[in-house]
């Protein structure tokens, strides 16, 4: 799992209305903003894939860059942001500096979802040049889920040390699926989940090595960390009663 999905908890731990496209309004100073320049690729340089609390601004900025046909930055190419209603950007658009970059802070929404958010830039035939993003917001139960993991689950499911905390994944002779697999962990069912955090890996003829959670967590804890694992599951987990906020 990247590494900045784990770090935006350490200031606060605190659900997106999927609705219509939302542009957030131009500042009279940014309306004003004309590009000086126009590229052919517009891509992401960082903070794409992040995992948030609802209702608050991501740990890290979103970055992103506008490049030529030659893959040159281009510098004073107008990029705006625009997403789900409630998510905000801060700026919601501006011009590219030097190195074709500009950043924003996005805050998202108030409900557990995945966010499709787009970034866009015109070329100089003024077609757009979209660029289609993707962070995912974790509501109180999914926040609870995130917890347990770095708590119980993450030293062996993670490949990735920290200083709070040092990966024994590289020792285990049978390595545990990272819980964003979705290709393996999609195609089990919520009860198979749960069994298999109550009852260890010998429930479903796993390996030994998953030790068993169920005298450790109680089901609305183990029912937490299943939420949290479908929502950031990559590619996305999809089952009916799930909520995903439309573009």
């Amino acid at each position: 799992m990247a590494k900045h999905w784990r770090t935006f908890f350490a200031a606060s731990l605190m659900f997106v209305c999927a609705g219509c496209t939302h542009t957030q309004g131009p500042a009279p100073a940014v309306a004003a903003l004309k590009p000086t320049g126009f590229g052919s690729v517009l891509i992401e340089s960082s903070g794409s894939k992040q995992i948030g609390p609802t209702g608050m601004v991501l740990a890290q900025p979103l970055v992103v860059q506008v490049n030529d046909e030659q893959g040159a930055a281009v510098t004073g190419a107008l990029v705006e942001f625009s997403g789900p209603a409630e998510v905000s950007f801060d700026p919601a658009s501006g011009l590219t500096d030097s190195s074709g970059q500009l950043s924003t802070n996005v805050a998202l929404g108030g409900m557990a979802a995945r966010y499709q958010l787009t970034a866009r830039t015109l070329a100089k035939t003024q077609k757009p040049i979209d660029l289609k993003i993707e962070e995912i917001a974790l509501g109180y139960q999914e926040q609870l889920g995130f917890q347990l993991d770095n708590k119980y689950c993450a030293r062996c499911h993670s490949s990735e040390s920290s200083a709070e905390r040092v990966s024994n994944y590289d020792n285990l002779a049978v390595k545990p699926h990272p819980f964003a697999e979705g290709d393996t962990l999609n195609k089990m069912t919520d009860a198979e989940l749960t069994s298999i955090i109550s009852h260890g890996g010998p429930a479903l003829n796993k390996s030994a090595l998953m030790p068993p959670y169920g005298y450790t967590l109680s089901k609305s804890e183990i029912d937490a960390l299943i939420a949290y694992i479908r929502l950031i599951s990559d590619p996305p987990y999809r089952a009916s009663g799930m909520v995903y906020a439309k573009p």
